[in-house]
């Protein structure tokens, strides 16, 4: 559907009265000002009209109702076609949600179509509004400030992954703690969800940065300065990915370690149980003839072996580290 619509001449916005093929029409006929359409994901028949008014490859057409892509930039004749991955962090489960948001951009509209309840564009449109300066940039203002806000959302996430990993970590070495080996393997495909969203923007940006979309000339050092926070937050995604790679061998290897203990208890407790069994086992055998078998101090005698022989093989099981 169509969520918003407006003309955009001088810095100032005025809304659009009636439909949108008339809006286009008019921005041609004035010149030196461009249509913003923003839609949530249309179905075929409502992008249909959009389509066809403004020419639009079919395979970009096809592309921004069924979504799904990955970051790319593409040109159609003289319309560029732009897809940007957004992220939300969902706090009851720490999970990210991934939703795209497509942007055509040609030389006096702009067509937005979001899909996922991720960066939603009304904030993005009013700073715009609040900023005539950034929008006689034309077009190119609207794709730098959707950029703009889609990257900065990503440093949010990368934050709370940190805050996540943070915690993951205390968990790790705290001895009373559960086993967290899911919940570090769930992170760590939420880290690779993050980079497949945003790894691929870098280049998309570095060919904007490098002059090599002209229709972004005037806008440039403003997609500088995004294409350096991206950078900043990729490094952020490869650190986060490597600590948890940290963070899960240290995690296996206490696991290891605990396991070896609990084994090594086991194994001393069986081996002080041993005694008291082989000498009770050897005076079961039913033999007349055995050493003090008819001494009636001999059963306090062997219970007092036992003890004692199982006494000292505790302490020097316990002093060795076994107990």
């Amino acid at each position: 559907m169509i969520v918003d619509k407006a003309i955009y001449a001088d810095g100032t916005r005025r809304d659009i009265e009636g439909d949108i093929s008339d809006a286009f029409d008019l921005a041609r006929e004035e010149g030196d000002c461009f249509v913003w359409i923003g839609l949530f994901e249309p179905d075929e028949e409502e992008f249909e009209l959009v389509k066809d008014e403004l020419q639009l490859h079919p395979l970009a057409a096809e592309d921004a109702v069924s979504a799904h892509q990955r970051p790319k930039l593409e040109r159609y004749d003289d319309t560029l076609f732009i897809v940007l991955k957004t992220l939300t962090y969902i706090d009851e489960t720490s999970d990210i949600e991934v939703g795209e948001i497509m942007v055509f951009l040609g030389p006096d509209f702009v067509v937005t179509v979001r899909h996922g309840a991720g960066n939603p564009l009304g904030p993005v449109r009013k700073r715009l509004e609040d900023s005539p300066e950034m929008l006689m940039h034309g077009a190119t203002s609207v794709l730098y400030a959707v950029c703009d806000e889609v990257v900065d959302r990503y440093g949010i996430v990368a934050h709370e992954v940190e805050v996540d990993i943070i915690g993951l970590e205390r968990a790790v070495f705290d001895p009373s703690a559960r086993d967290v080996t899911e919940d570090v393997y769930s992170l760590k495909r939420e880290v690779l969800e993050f980079r497949g969203a945003e790894d691929p923007l870098v280049p998309v940006l570095t060919e904007i940065v490098k002059g090599r979309v002209a229709e972004c000339g005037s806008t440039r050092e403003y997609f500088r300065d995004v294409l350096d926070h991206l950078l900043r937050v990729d490094e952020q995604v490869d650190a986060h990915n490597e600590l948890l790679n940290s963070v899960l061998t240290a995690h296996l290897a206490l696991l290891g370690k605990r396991q070896n203990e609990d084994m090594r208890k086991i194994s001393a407790w069986a081996a002080i149980i041993a005694v008291p069994t082989a000498i009770a086992g050897i005076y079961g055998m039913n033999f007349n003839q055995m050493p003090e078998l008819h001494w009636k101090y001999g059963y306090p005698l062997v219970i007092v072996t036992m003890a004692v022989a199982c006494t000292l093989l505790f302490r020097r099981l316990r002093k060795s580290g076994w107990l």
